[in-house]
């Protein structure tokens, strides 16, 4: 995970324009904020990224904890939500060290395809010792191994023809062809999981978990699962 950690760090080109940004973590913000069940709730968001749209995750629950591994996203991410009193910023490692059962609500959204095996069982562990006895974990945007890079472009330029950034999509598309995630993509790949396989990762860490009818964010060929402990 640490090539991507360092990729993300940096000045990335991910995003085909603003607006494309803007509505990513709109988007994804409005689907969390789904999966909330009280306004007392305790969240976690997991590797959370720029979070750009957490204030309005942090309106519908009691506390919000960001947690980012990259540590420039990480200080940007201190800097935008310090007026927020609601929102705390971690480190991954800081996580290790919170109370045990403290959190209503854990989100991993498009992560688990940049970690191997090994370092996203390690994750669910340090999420299974957080989560109340009740709480759930969301594991969203898992990359199927029978669907290839075709989708993940049509579902973009479906979602920029409908929000009005398509020339920037297809510029965009050109740009990350020629981009180091393109070199890193292909260096050092991207996990995929089927959904039995991530049905019995979740299950061998200790979770029962169902996929979900629809996955985080905008594209429809991912899939997103919803966790509890296993009793």
């Amino acid at each position: 995970m640490d090539d991507w950690i360092d990729y993300y760090d940096s000045t990335h080109t991910i995003y085909a324009s603003r607006l494309h940004r803007d509505l990513h973590f709109q988007i994804i913000a409005r689907d969390i904020i789904g999966y909330i069940s009280s306004p007392d709730a305790v969240v976690l968001d997991y590797a959370c990224g720029e979070a750009l749209s957490a204030a309005k995750v942090a309106d519908a629950c009691g506390k919000l904890y960001l947690a980012e591994p990259a540590p420039g996203v990480r200080g940007r991410l201190i800097a935008r939500f310090a007026p927020i009193t609601k929102i705390r910023v971690r480190s991954l490692d800081d996580l290790r060290n919170m109370e045990e059962k403290s959190i209503d609500l854990a989100v991993m959204n498009s992560v688990a395809q940049y970690m191997t095996p090994a370092e996203l069982d390690q994750a669910f562990a340090v999420i299974k010792r957080l989560l109340k006895p009740g709480g759930r974990l969301v594991v969203g945007d898992i990359l199927r191994p029978e669907v290839g890079m075709i989708r993940d472009v049509t579902a973009l330029l479906r979602f920029a023809l409908t929000h009005g950034f398509l020339k920037d999509a297809l510029i965009g598309l050109v740009s990350t062809a020629l981009s180091d995630y393109r070199q890193l993509r292909a260096k050092v790949g991207l996990q995929r999981y089927s959904e039995a396989e991530m049905v019995a990762k979740l299950a061998a860490s200790g979770f029962t978990a169902s996929r979900a009818h629809v996955n985080i964010g905008h594209n429809p060929w991912r899939m997103t699962f919803v966790a509890r402990h296993a009793f």
